[in-house]
Order: structure tokens, then C-alpha cells, then sequence
């Protein structure tokens, strides 16, 4: 069955970096669209980047310039640097990919930046 398994992330201080990671499996990896979203308390979800192959990718403009989508199809992994991080990228943080119309989501990762 399709699994989605996150890990990375934690406490950092901003100004700080993380990577996130999200091994998947299950489906054929390397030709669906990989998806980040982030959940912060009282927020609805936000779509934060995706990726559709190696250079088709998209940055949402609150992030942009800091965070980088990637995959390594090999490895079935799709990752999201965090770079220069603001105590406002604070959230839950959510890989997802659709499959058969699906929507799948991993477990969610806890990223919290301190000022």
C-alpha cells in the first residue's frame, strides 16, 4: 500500500537550517508529483512546494528564496531544505502525493524556530 514516512525536522533557531525527508513507497515514485504542505495552530494546511520531475518545481512566495524541493528517485525520497528559517515557518509539516485520485500524506513532522 502507499506509504508516505517523514523524517527531520525539530528545534532550530532562526536564521537556522532543517531537511525534511519523505521516503515513499507503494506507488511509482518517480512519476507522481511529491507535494509539502504546513499546518500552524489555528492555520488551515498550506501548500508550501511541490515537485513534478528534477526541474519542474514550484515555491510558494512566503518561503521562496529559502526553502528548495528535491528528489532522489533512486531512493523513492523527496526532501525540502529549510534554510534562513523565521519563527513564522513554525508549523507541522506535511509530505503528500496522489495516487488512483487519492490523496495520501505522511505523518507530519513538528518544526518549531525560536526568535
Amino acid at each position: 500500500q502507499v506509504q508516505l514516512v517523514q523524517s527531520g525536522g525539530g528545534f532550530v533557531q532562526a536564521g537556522g537550517s532543517l531537511r525534511l525527508s519523505c521516503a515513499a513507497s507503494g506507488f511509482d515514485f518517480k512519476a507522481n508529483r511529491m507535494e509539502w504542505y504546513r499546518q500552524a495552530p489555528g492555520q488551515q494546511r498550506e501548500l508550501v512546494a511541490t515537485i513534478s520531475e528534477p526541474d519542474n518545481t514550484y515555491v510558494a512566495g512566503s518561503v521562496k528564496g529559502r526553502f528548495a524541493i528535491s528528489r532522489d528517485n533512486g531512493q523513492n525520497t523527496v526532501y525540502l531544505q529549510m534554510n534562513s528559517l523565521k519563527p513564522e515557518d513554525t508549523a507541522v509539516y506535511f509530505c503528500k502525493t496522489i495516487v488512483s485520485w487519492r490523496d495520501y500524506w505522511g505523518q507530519g513532522t513538528q518544526v518549531t524556530v525560536s526568535s
